[in-house]
C-alpha cells in the first residue's frame, strides 16, 4: 500500500519519541511524520519534520496539524511516551474507516506500566460525549479531508480546550468510531486509583482550563440545538400539603462504620422549621439496622426496611420521596459522610426561597475517615453559574453535594432504580425547566476511605459508569434539541 498517512508526534526529547518514529517507519502507510515541539529541537531525527507548536492541545496546535495534513489519512499520538502499534493495526484503522464512514476511529489497546501490561478498552462515543476528558485512547486516526474541515470552523483561540474544540466540531459532520479491537500498546504514567483521579476536573488549579472548556462545550450546543437559554419555570411552593419543610434521606445498606455520624449529624441540625430524617435501610447485615435502631426513641427518625429486594440507591430515594411523612423539600445525605454543623439543613431550604429554584446543590469538603481535609479539598463547582449552569452540566460528570429537591417536582421525574449517576440525572433533568439553586458555603464533608463505591473500580466498571452518564446526556441532549425545535 502506498504511503498516505501524515503523523503527528509529541516531542519532549529523542530518547522520548525514537521508538515510536521507528515503530511507525516500518509500516508502508507513512507518508511523513511530523514532531510537535514547543522547544528548539537541536538533534534532527531521521525521517522526521518539526512543527513548533505552544501546547499540544491548543487550537494553534490543531491549525498547524490541518497545514500539513495533504495525504489521506491524518494520525496524532496524544502521550509524551512510547507507543508500540500492534501488527496491522493501521491497516485495520483505515479498513474500518473507510468501511464506517468514520471522521475518527479510536480503539481498544494495552497499557503497560513497569512490567506489567493490562487491557485497556474504551467505549463508544455517543451524542451524549460531551465530557472534555472522554478517553479515546491515545490513537487517533482522521480522514484528513474530515480533519481539515472540523479545523477550519474553529472560531476561537484556546490556549488548553483545542482538541477538545475540535473533537467537538468534527463530531457535528462525522462518525467517531470506536473499534473494540486491541490495536496497540502505550505506557501508562498516571497509575493512581480510580478514586483518586475522579476529581482531578475540578481541582482548583485546572480553573483556566475548566473555562476554556465550558466556552467550546457551550459554542457546541448553540450549533448542534442543544442551548439553552438562562428563563425558567417559576415555583410557588404551595403544591401539597406537607406536615414537614424538609427530609433527610439516607439511603443506607452495611455501613456499621459510618452510619451513627450521619444521622447524629442530622438529628443536631437547628431550624426554624419542622423536620425529619427518613432512613432507608436497604437489607444491612453488618449491624448497621441495629445502630439506626438505637435512635428509635426520637420521632424525627423514620426507619424504613423496604418491602422490595430490587432497589439500588434511586429506588431508595423513591419510597422515601413517596412515603407519606416525606417533607416539602428533601435534602440528600450518604451514608459515610456528614454535614458540616447544624445549619447545613436550613441553608438548604433557605436557598429554595430565596433563588426560586427546584433544586439546591451545595459545597462539600473532602476529607480522610477521620474528617481531616485531603487534596483537592473544597469543591465549590463554581462552573455551574446561574447563566449557563444547565448547558455546562451536560459537560461536567458531577453537580456537587449536598444535592437538595422540591418534593411535588421530584414526585413527577422520580429516581432512577440505579446506584450511580442517578443524583446526575436528576440535575440534568431538573435544569431542562428549573433553576438550580447554588450554596457556596461548605455544608458537607465527604469521607474518602476505602469502602467508597468509587474507591478503587476497575476499567470495567469505569467504563460502565461513564457509558451510563453519557447515555444520560444523550437523552437530555435529545429532549433539549426537541423543545428547541417547538
Amino acid at each position: 500500500m502506498k504511503p498516505i498517512i501524515n503523523c503527528f508526534i509529541p516531542f519532549a526529547g529523542v530518547a522520548q519519541v525514537q521508538q515510536t518514529v521507528q515503530g511507525l517507519q516500518e509500516t508502508d502507510l507513512v507518508n511523513k511524520i511530523y514532531l510537535l515541539a514547543s522547544e528548539p529541537i537541536n538533534e534532527t531525527i531521521a525521517g522526521c519534520e518539526v512543527i513548533k507548536v505552544s501546547a499540544l492541545n491548543s487550537s494553534a496546535s490543531i491549525r498547524a496539524i490541518a497545514d500539513h495534513s495533504d495525504a489521506e489519512y491524518t494520525l496524532l499520538y496524544t502521550k509524551y511516551t512510547t507507543l508500540e502499534l500492534g501488527l496491522f493495526a493501521l491497516e485495520r484503522m483505515i479498513h474500518i474507516t473507510e468501511d464506517s464512514n468514520a471522521g475518527m476511529v479510536y480503539a481498544d489497546h494495552y497499557q503497560i506500566a513497569g512490567e506489567s501490561k493490562t487491557n485497556a478498552p474504551v467505549i463508544a462515543y455517543q451524542l451524549g460525549s460531551l465530557r472534555d476528558d472522554f478517553n479515546f485512547g491515545s490513537v487517533l486516526l482522521y480522514k484528513a479531508e474530515a480533519f481539515k474541515e472540523a479545523a477550519g470552523r474553529l472560531k476561537a483561540d484556546y490556549q488548553f480546550a483545542g482538541l477538545y474544540d475540535f473533537r467537538l466540531k468534527l463530531s457535528q459532520k462525522a462518525p467517531l468510531v470506536h473499534i473494540n479491537e486491541y490495536l496497540y500498546s502505550e505506557i501508562e504514567n498516571d497509575t493512581r486509583k480510580s478514586g483518586e483521579k475522579i476529581f482531578d476536573y475540578v481541582d482548583p488549579k485546572n480553573r483556566g482550563v475548566q473555562i476554556e472548556m465550558e466556552q467550546a462545550c457551550t459554542e457546541h450546543l448553540k450549533e448542534i440545538g442543544g442551548y439553552l437559554t438562562p428563563e425558567f419555570t417559576k415555583i410557588e411552593f404551595n403544591a401539597g400539603n406537607f406536615e414537614y419543610e424538609a427530609s433527610v434521606i439516607i439511603p443506607v445498606r452495611n455501613r456499621v462504620r459510618t452510619i451513627e455520624d450521619a444521622i447524629e449529624s442530622v438529628l443536631k441540625q437547628k431550624t426554624v422549621f419542622k423536620f425529619n430524617l427518613i432512613i432507608i435501610d436497604n437489607f444491612s447485615t453488618d449491624g448497621t439496622t441495629e445502630i439506626i435502631d438505637k435512635y428509635s426513641s426520637d420521632e424525627r427518625l423514620i426507619h424504613i426496611i423496604p418491602t422490595r429486594k430490587d432497589l439500588g440507591i434511586g429506588g431508595c430515594w423513591n419510597v422515601g420521596v413517596h412515603h407519606e411523612k416525606c417533607g416539602k423539600f428533601v435534602v440528600q445525605l450518604d451514608s459515610d459522610d456528614v454535614y458540616k454543623n447544624e445549619n447545613t439543613l436550613q441553608t438548604m431550604v433557605n436557598a429554595f426561597y430565596e433563588q426560586n429554584c427546584a433544586m439546591v446543590v451545595g459545597t462539600y469538603m473532602m476529607t480522610d475517615f477521620n474528617m481531616n481535609m485531603i487534596a483537592p479539598g473544597i469543591i465549590d463547582h463554581k462552573e455551574w453559574t446561574p447563566e449557563n449552569g444547565r448547558n455546562n452540566a451536560l459537560r461536567i460528570n458531577g453537580l456537587g453535594a449536598p444535592r437538595a429537591f422540591y418534593t411535588p417536582v421530584l414526585r413527577e421525574v422520580n429516581v432512577p432504580n440505579t446506584s450511580y449517576g442517578e443524583d446526575y440525572a436528576l440535575g440534568l433533568n431538573f435544569s431542562r425547566h428549573y433553576q438550580i439553586g447554588r450554596v457556596y458555603d461548605v455544608l458537607y464533608l465527604c469521607r474518602r476511605w476505602e469502602d467508597n463505591s468509587d474507591a478503587s473500580l476497575d476499567v470495567v466498571k469505569m467504563n460502565g459508569h461513564n457509558t451510563y452518564k453519557d447515555r444520560i446526556r444523550t437523552w437530555e441532549l435529545q429532549a433539549r434539541i426537541a423543545l428547541n425545535k417547538k
